[in-house]
């Protein structure tokens, strides 16, 4: 451990990662917030904050990389994470500038970008579906001509405007792309693979995965935006799928280059012939309260591993705490009412109950896997009835 403390910068577009500044300032590290004007009054745990610095809501790469050289005339910034998929390039960027350690611009565009992600996945034989980057024409009429749809148009890193269209015909591309303009080449083309979604969490420790959990998806998340109620639940690692994903997830890291951190990684199983296919991945912790299941299940908590790994930095002494490996799983939906009641719900089951307006949510762990799926299964019907209402898609995923 450095003599003087750890100065652990964090960047955050939006509110989350309390419990990785709460486990910074235990370990003993200085926590410095930069956050956005409107978040001000946001809920942070203050006491685990020493300095907090706003930016405006629409602030550029080039002020930020002059805000923090400048905190860095009087302090020195030992480590600098991004709380929010949307600051990852950000805090590369910043990382490039000081020349701290950490991930650098061209591996976090692995984990942000998903044309870089597949292209690079593609290229050590990882199976993903069939795609075409959106910029010479002549390729996209190859690839329409070749690949049967549905097809899905999708942005590179999720801060596109646009968000995911599913097509059915190539006549249906050609006025999207007119309606892109110049930001078309941001797009990917995508092969639709009907089949189940996937997901696995893992730590990595100096490019080892060191923890790694499987959870299916009751629909897939696209679906789920366009109205729908979300499920995820964790999968008996004991189970042949398990076991595909944990290989191929380990694969995937590696490919990448991953170094130290959380990830959230998606694989579809194709319907047509069985086979898990990479989908894309996310160096972050899993929104949608899959952290929560997470803990409910193993007794890890991933914000506070990330903490714990970023402080043990370069040295690489991070160790994974004793486990658990019980079950959990979530379930979400878009709610009529602005605060929606859920005590009716009172299994002992549910560990977790989420507070967020016009939102209804449950996290229910158990030993058994079973009794999990048969909570989340009636409590879908039940949230149908009870709280279920649509909304306009939103451009970003909820997380």
């Amino acid at each position: 451990m450095a003599h003087h403390p750890i100065t652990m910068l964090c960047l955050a577009s939006y509110q989350k990662g309390e419990a990785f500044l709460r486990e910074c300032k235990r370990q003993g590290c200085r926590v410095i917030l930069i956050t956005v004007e409107n978040l001000r009054d946001a809920n942070w745990p203050r006491e685990a904050i020493d300095e907090v610095f706003y930016m405006p809501d629409n602030y550029s790469r080039d002020d930020i990389i002059k805000g923090v050289s400048y905190l860095a005339r009087t302090q020195v910034i030992d480590r600098i994470v991004p709380l929010d998929e949307y600051d990852q390039e950000t805090a590369a960027l910043v990382r490039e500038h000081l020349r701290n350690p950490g991930m650098g611009d061209t591996t976090a565009r692995h984990f942000r970008d998903k044309l870089a992600m597949r292209v690079k996945a593609r290229s050590a034989g990882i199976l993903v579906p069939d795609f075409v980057h959106v910029l010479n024409y002549d390729r996209l009429r190859e690839f329409m001509s070749r690949v049967p749809p549905p097809w899905v148009l999708k942005p590179r890193s999720e801060a596109a405007s646009m968000g995911i269209k599913k097509l059915a015909a190539s006549g249906e591309l050609w006025p999207l792309l007119d309606a892109l303009g110049d930001r078309q080449s941001f797009y990917v083309l995508e092969q639709y693979l009907p089949g189940d979604i996937f997901h696995v969490d893992s730590i990595v420790s100096e490019r080892e995965v060191v923890f790694a959990v499987a959870h299916k998806y009751g629909h897939p998340p696209m679906d789920v935006s366009l109205g729908g109620i979300f499920t995820t639940q964790k999968i008996s690692r004991q189970s042949a799928d398990a076991q595909a994903l944990e290989a191929l997830n380990r694969k995937v890291i590696n490919t990448l280059g991953l170094v130290r951190g959380v990830t959230h990684t998606e694989f579809i199983k194709s319907r047509a012939n069985g086979q898990f296919y990479f989908l894309e991945t996310a160096a972050r912790v899993g929104g949608a309260n899959i952290a929560e299941a997470i803990e409910a299940s193993t007794g890890l908590n991933l914000w506070a591993e990330w903490a714990r790994i970023e402080i043990a930095g370069e040295e690489g002494s991070y160790e994974l705490p004793p486990h658990r490996d019980d079950y959990a799983g979530v379930i979400i939906s878009l709610a009529r009412q602005e605060h929606p009641d859920t005590s009716a719900y009172d299994d002992a089951e549910i560990v977790y109950r989420l507070k967020k307006p016009h939102h209804a949510g449950l996290v229910v762990a158990s030993t058994d896997p079973q009794r999990v799926a048969q909570l989340l299964e009636s409590y879908s019907r039940r949230f149908y009835e009870d709280f279920y209402a649509t909304a306009p898609p939103l451009d970003r995923p909820a997380s």
